[in-house]
């Protein structure tokens, strides 16, 4: 007969992915390897599968026939000495292996562990810490536990191993995209997708997360958030594309952005880059479902200071910043129907442009000869010896190997004889606005005229983003710019993707072998602001299945605690009922709420059932009488008589605020 532990362990095992090293390296340390460590501390964020890990780690040890001692931080007292009664056994017992999960909810104990109960270890002891904040830089900077301790940063799961769990869930090859961007490889995400999906998924053309899905993974992944600002700071870390401290201060005003960017950074799920924060994949996702399901105005409201920030930036900005704005505004709404058309966001591909150096020019022509012909590589040669500053090169960040190039021409009028009679493409783009809106002295076109990646030619892909990037930000930024203009070969196809933004002008030029396609847009007849509004815009996302993030019950409780807490500001601005559909959508949180329940106990009074029952609520917590019973005294009641009023207005007003959670505002 199996017993349940061998089943359980048996499911473990079938079900772990990945972390080879750190297996790996234990197993040496079980074997009793001397070059092996003999402190394991192993860090990730929330969901990262550190307890995964552990327990996996500890079948291992079970196996190997080590004594094993399991403590979790969340339980551990502040007493040193209660730490080591319970782990005695690793003092005492040669080979016993120390697990300690949820570490960070212990840390204060790091510096004695490492300087006073460690060094007792009996012999052949081996120890493992999990928790989400990595060990003091000390002790790995140590010379003596360097060679004893081994840290390890979980990461996230690869692309294939995240579809590998979505593959066992059964989830549908049409969906797997979606909840792979949205679960990031963390494996709490994707589990709890994968779980939700399997069950779902087969009748749903769309998979969204249900807000029994986010309610967790916020659990899991965020941890407690001490007050309103702190959390909308989260939110929008959330969506942009990196936060600086300067970004904070421009979207929530009035807020102390240092604060909040302090906060930020010291998250264990927050990533620190020479731009600023960014969250992982999973968390970000995970916020940005939560609040957009549970707060739409708030989550457009982000979205829209964001997107002003950026478009500010757009014209102000120093030159050398201004070309990643449009990257980071066109980030917010990267689930738009033509951005997703237009662009992609894909890491697979990381690039960086630089100016057209001499040296770069013999790959430059063999790239355009072998993409588009020796007659366009002809122009190319042109267009670079007449005005070399207008073209970039892309090199692959890993290897620095130069994998194309672009040229953005600008052009003032009139227009140059000789580069209407070499390049017929730019003949065409002249011709065009003779015929609609002649460009006048003072005033030049932008021409998007080569983007060549024969990796990629032609097909939506990191250096389009870049170099679209740019050119939007340099139409931003030019005096007298006319007429934007962009080229492709498969006009057919360009067509249906840049419909809405850009018009085809119907001009087809031939170079060498090849016809291509011209699209425009005249910057005189919009301004730059109001096109990238157009191009930015964003069908409704798909609403998660449940109606409300709380349990009724949950948010009885919410609304009772925010009551007993009325007359402390910031308990009130921490609690429960900050987080629900209710306060989300308002947009001073803290006060709004205040004056919606003030309201809403007034409202009471319309009842004939609630006139005793407003009296009782206002005495009881609105009106600053310190006690219950003083309360019952300022309304002349017997105490008894005073809890029922009061029971029964908690119950009307709870009904009321539900309703209103569930259905909004009327």
């Amino acid at each position: 007969m199996v017993s349940v532990g061998e089943r359980l362990s048996r499911a473990r095992v079938q079900a772990f992915i990945g972390r080879e090293e750190q297996l790996g390296l234990f197993e040496s340390a079980l074997a009793g390897d001397a070059q092996a460590p003999f402190a394991f501390y192993v860090c990730g964020p929330g969901g990262i599968g550190k307890s995964t890990l552990l327990r996996r780690l500890a079948d291992h040890a079970r196996d190997a026939g080590r004594l094993l001692v399991e403590l979790d931080g969340r339980f551990v007292s502040r007493d040193p000495a209660d730490f080591e009664h319970a782990a005695g056994p690793f003092l005492d017992v040669a080979g016993t292996v120390l697990f300690v999960d949820s570490f960070d909810h212990c840390q204060w104990l790091e510096s004695w562990l490492w300087h006073h109960f460690l060094p007792r270890a009996a012999d052949g002891t081996l120890v493992v810490l999990a928790g989400r904040r990595a060990p003091q830089p000390q002790w790995t900077a140590d010379p003596a536990w360097s060679r004893l301790l081994h840290v390890s940063e979980l990461e996230p799961f690869s692309t294939e191993q995240a579809l590998s769990v979505l593959v066992a869930a059964q989830i549908r090859p049409e969906l797997r995209d979606r909840v792979l961007r949205f679960a990031g490889g963390n494996p709490l995400a994707l589990s709890l997708a994968a779980a939700a999906g399997s069950a779902g998924c087969a009748r749903e053309e769309v998979w969204a997360p249900s807000a029994d899905v986010l309610r967790t993974l916020l659990a899991g992944l965020i941890g407690e958030v001490p007050t309103a600002a702190h959390r909308r700071a989260l939110e929008v870390a959330a969506q942009a594309h990196s936060t600086s401290e300067e970004l904070l201060s421009c979207v929530l005003p009035g807020e102390d952005a240092h604060l909040l960017f302090s906060w930020l950074r010291d998250l264990p799920f927050m990533e620190s880059t020479h731009r600023g924060l960014h969250p992982h994949d999973a968390a970000r996702e995970t916020l940005a479902a939560d609040l957009r399901w549970r707060a739409p105005n708030a989550f457009a409201t982000i979205r829209q200071r964001l997107a002003d920030e950026y478009l500010r930036l757009l014209r102000e900005a120093a030159e050398e910043r201004v070309w990643t704005v449009t990257d980071e505004l066109f980030y917010l709404f990267r689930e738009g129907e033509t951005l997703a058309r237009l662009r992609t966001w894909s890491r697979d591909d990381e690039l960086h442009d630089r100016p057209l150096h001499p040296d770069d020019m013999e790959v430059v022509l063999r790239m355009a000869e072998e993409t588009e012909g020796p007659a366009s590589a002809e122009l190319v040669r042109y267009w670079a010896r007449r005005r070399p500053q207008d073209f970039s090169v892309y090199r692959r960040v890993g290897t620095g190997r130069v994998v194309a190039f672009t040229a953005r021409l600008a052009l003032p009028a009139p227009p140059d004889p000789e580069d209407l009679a070499t390049d017929p493409v730019v003949a065409a783009a002249w011709r065009y606005t003779d015929t609609t809106a002649p460009v006048r002295p003072g005033e030049h076109i932008g021409i998007s005229r080569f983007s060549v990646y024969p990796e990629r030619y032609q097909v939506p892909s990191r250096v389009i983003d870049l170099s679209s990037s740019r050119a939007q930000a340099e139409a931003a930024r030019a005096r007298g710019r006319a007429f934007g203009f962009a080229v492709f070969q498969d006009a057919e196809a360009w067509a249906e993707r840049v419909e809405g933004t850009l018009v085809d002008t119907g001009e087809r030029p031939r170079v060498g072998e090849h016809t291509y396609g011209l699209f425009g847009v005249d910057w005189r007849e919009i301004p730059v602001e109001a096109w990238l509004y157009r191009f930015i815009s964003t069908p409704d996302s798909p609403v998660p299945s449940a109606p409300s993030a709380l349990s009724r019950s949950a948010f009885d409780q919410a609304l009772r605690e925010a009551l007993a807490h009325w007359r402390d500001p910031n308990a009130f601005a921490a609690c429960a009922l900050m987080r629900t559909r209710l306060a989300a959508d308002l947009g001073d949180p803290v006060e709004e709420l205040r004056t919606l329940l003030r309201e809403s106990v007034d409202g009471l009074a319309g009842d004939p059932r609630g006139v005793r029952a407003r009296e009782a609520l206002t005495a009881g917590y609105l009106a600053g009488v310190p006690t219950q019973e003083g309360a019952a005294r300022r309304l002349g009641l017997p105490y008894g008589t005073y809890r029922r009023h009061l029971r029964q207005g908690l119950d009307l007003l709870s009904e009321a605020l539900w309703q209103r959670e569930l259905t909004g505002p009327r």
